[in-house]
């Protein structure tokens, strides 16, 4: 199946819901979490949830970076997709969308958080839902600039440990937060891979833009 159509068939059945949720960590105990992955044009994407909610995005490491031209046709949800709870449902479409057709993630609901990192008050999630609410696809903003966004403009180095700590890249899109000197910075996943989003970001930008 390929992605856009991906995202269309796991969209289809949901509900309509722009914002994302963080929702109590109370019955935790219960939390029965189920893990898929998804096939994407940098690779293995590995997604983990519960039906409350999405817990956290693994990315694959690069060595080298994916043949663009090639790489659209290679995304699919690994398993039954009827077996997945709806956060991870939601979050494979929107990734689906982000990779082959970007545009369509404004209008896919993005899941429900349930990670404590993003229920617990701390500065580390402010950073964290102000990186989300306020640096939109193509853009990009420099760790002194964000940590000004979240309300301590000294804590640059601190919004760095929250982006190593960010439980949900992509979808969170701690890529996007570059150097001042205008370097990308480190990443989670590696170079290449922040290198070959931002160029991604980019690229379909511009095209939407003609």
């Amino acid at each position: 199946m390929y992605p856009c159509e991906l995202a269309r068939h796991l969209s289809s059945t949901m509900a309509s819901r722009r914002v994302p949720k963080v929702t109590s960590k109370e019955g935790a105990s219960q939390c029965q979490e189920k893990h898929v992955v998804l096939l994407s044009p940098v690779g293995k994407l590995e997604i983990s949830g519960c039906e409350t909610g999405l817990h956290e995005i693994k990315l694959p490491k690069l060595s080298v970076l994916p043949n663009g031209t090639e790489a659209l046709t290679r995304c699919e949800l690994s398993g039954s997709v009827t077996s997945v709870p709806e956060p991870l449902q939601q979050c494979a479409a929107w990734l689906s969308a982000y990779f082959c057709e970007p545009s369509r993630t404004q209008q896919l609901p993005l899941p429900p958080f349930h990670h404590p990192m993003l229920q617990r008050d701390s500065f580390t999630k402010e950073v964290l839902w102000t990186l989300l609410r306020e640096v939109k696809f193509g853009e990009a903003i420099s760790y002194q600039q964000l940590a000004e966004r979240a309300g301590n403009s000294r804590a640059a180095r601190a919004v760095g440990g929250a982006m190593r700590s960010n439980p949900i890249p992509i979808i969170i899109p701690c890529h996007r937060v570059i150097c001042s000197s205008g370097q990308i910075g480190n990443y989670g996943g590696g170079n290449l891979l922040k290198e070959w989003l931002l160029s991604h970001e980019k690229l379909q930008k511009e095209k939407l833009a003609d």
